[in-house]
């Protein structure tokens, strides 16, 4: 005969591997063991250790094996490890199971949050992935937002080149909106005068003489050209050459 801890080829049975940190993918509910027993604060625990939630190293196994209440609290202050409580109860709707680690009768960590939902098992999710969700959630729309805004500063400043095109296909084409133009330069405008002003720019050292560009060359060199005085060819010929006969 088998002992009570073995399969049937007489092998020692293989403990379960306990639950992942992240399983807020899934969803548990046994709907046979629903129509069979109630919801409430005595068989809870019952049907949340069928769940792949359940750490069956924990604190309340140990009690369930020696006949005890798995939620006694006057037997797992006793105990250190890894144990489950129920924190909040709303028979039959809903139930809030808290995973936590005991180092003493009054240290105690939380780890992660279950909850009861009529009937389906599910971990909450913690709150720095909640966080992580609601912030790149708020990126993606002001992304989007400065993308929308864009377009519409460029079909500001499009020139239509086809101007021999018939006024069907001129048409077809989008419509801009100048309220809705507006009324983004006015959010973009008060954007700006929320911002700092930018800074000066530093001064040059001394003795430093700033390259002046061709362009500006071409354009001292005609000035000066334009400041001489012009000689007039008949006026200003020198003194007169008298003939010799």
């Amino acid at each position: 005969m088998a002992t009570p801890g073995a399969n049937f080829e007489g092998n020692p049975a293989v403990a379960p591997q306990p639950p992942g940190t992240d399983m807020t993918g899934i969803c548990f509910r046994d709907q046979l063991w629903l129509n069979t027993y109630p919801l409430d604060r005595n068989l809870i625990f019952d049907y949340f250790a069928l769940s792949p939630f359940y750490d069956w190293t924990c604190n309340n196994e140990k009690l369930r094996l020696q006949s005890i209440h798995p939620l006694d609290l006057s037997q797992l202050t006793k105990m250190t490890g890894i144990e489950y409580m129920l924190s909040e109860v709303m028979e039959p709707n809903l139930f809030v199971i808290r995973k936590q680690k005991r180092d003493s009768p009054e240290k105690v960590t939380a780890m992660l949050t279950y909850y009861i939902l009529d009937g389906s098992i599910y971990q909450a999710p913690q709150l720095c992935n909640v966080f992580a969700a609601r912030i790149g959630r708020a990126l993606y729309y002001i992304s989007k937002a400065f993308t929308t805004a864009a377009s519409k500063l460029e079909k500001i400043g499009y020139v239509d080149e086809g101007e021999g095109v018939p006024s069907e296909s001129k048409a077809g084409k989008d419509v801009i909106d100048f309220k809705e133009v507006k009324r983004i330069d006015h959010i973009l405008a008060s954007l700006q005068r929320k911002l700092p002003p930018a800074p000066p720019p530093p001064p040059f050292p001394d003795g430093y003489v700033l390259p002046t560009t061709e362009a500006e060359k071409g354009a001292e060199t005609q000035q000066g050209v334009e400041s001489q005085p012009s000689v007039d060819p008949i006026i200003d010929q020198g003194p007169a050459k008298r003939m010799k006969f």
